[in-house]
């Protein structure tokens, strides 16, 4: 099997080789190809030669687009704090809605042309083109929530769950309108999956999360779907509170972060839920072993059962040692994916 033919058995519960591998690299995937880290978010040609380079060398199933989460807030008019080698960052004090009032005065761009999130669409053709049909190809947006706290800043965010409701409301329909455009152009340009970062939503409980996330979060689910997409759900953090909500979302895949053990992961979302991870990136996998990395995933596999892909919590940290990644993978491809029941 191919990777792309392997993710997409394991994603319908299907019978496949063996177990996909799919961690998210990002500035170790620029060290690979020996570029700052400034270059691989702003030329989808660096990003793409990056990340064809780096599943090659390693054996993953999949290329991804993922990269920073500024790009819809760059092209929104944010100000982004830009660095010559790590992720550029949102300036919290200059955020864009720091003033709720200004978001009554803006819309939701019709298209995503001449900025950062078309550089990301061009990235997707280029990764299609040479990856072709073996490898999967992965976009990404920024969730409703993660995306809210990009545009008011976080501090800010949180308070206004309970100080301000309907303007909580307005902006995360205002966000959720950017990512199912930015998501539906990635479709259109060959992504096979979105990667959907919501990492402010493990910051709130279950009721927050019911009231304020979980509905936006639905609706650019379901879009995506109603556009041909697949969703990959990635909500960083310690997600116990609110893996119920989660598990009823209808995602294809769903990352669980290293805090959260992935035997609770796989009682709250249910027997169908595709789950990837999770690994403790720094601990386990840049401090780790391939001895123990083994024995890590052994467990984690276990635990997870049927519709398993092997994947860290989060990022592949830029120095993790090449043998662990490589561990990593070896476990995958000499691991039979278990069938479901």
């Amino acid at each position: 099997m191919t990777g792309r033919e392997r993710i997409l058995a394991v994603l319908a519960g299907h019978k496949a080789d063996h177990i996909p591998c799919m961690p998210i690299t990002m500035t170790f995937a620029a060290d690979i190809l020996g570029v700052k880290y400034l270059q691989y978010v702003r030329d989808h040609r660096v990003m793409a030669d990056a990340q064809v380079k780096t599943a090659a060398m390693f054996g993953f199933d999949y290329v991804s687009t993922i990269s920073d989460p500024t790009r819809e807030a760059a092209d929104l008019g944010a100000h982004i704090q830009w660095y010559e080698d790590r992720p550029p960052a949102i300036l919290e004090d200059e955020a864009l809605f720091a003033d709720k009032s200004v978001l009554a005065g803006v819309e939701a761009p019709d298209t995503i042309a001449g900025g950062r999130m078309e550089d990301r669409v061009r990235g997707i053709e280029l990764l299609r083109e040479r990856a072709g049909k073996g490898l999967f190809v992965e976009g990404w947006v920024e969730g409703p929530c993660a995306e809210g706290a990009d545009l008011r800043g976080i501090n800010r965010l949180m308070m206004d769950f309970s100080d301000d409701p309907a303007f909580v409301h307005d902006l995360f329909d205002f966000t959720l309108q950017v990512a199912i455009r930015f998501a539906a152009a990635q479709i259109q340009a060959g992504a096979d999956i979105i990667g959907v970062g919501d990492a402010a939503a493990s910051l709130v409980g279950p009721r927050i999360y019911k009231e304020f996330v979980w509905p936006w979060e639905k609706r650019l689910v379901d879009s995506i779907h109603a556009n041909g997409g697949r969703v990959r759900l990635h909500i960083c953090g310690n997600t116990r509170r609110i893996l119920d909500g989660m598990g009823t979302l209808g995602c294809d895949m769903m990352d669980i972060d290293y805090p959260v053990p992935m035997d609770q992961a796989r009682t709250q979302t249910g027997p169908q839920q595709t789950l990837a991870a999770n690994i403790d990136p720094v601990r386990e996998l840049r401090d780790g072993s391939p001895e123990t990395i083994a024995q890590s995933l052994e467990a984690l596999q276990q635990q997870a059962g049927a519709r398993w892909i092997v994947a860290a919590g989060c990022e592949v940290v830029r120095d993790t040692p090449h043998e662990n990644v490589r561990a990593m993978v070896e476990f995958a491809q000499t691991h039979a994916a278990i069938a479901m029941a």
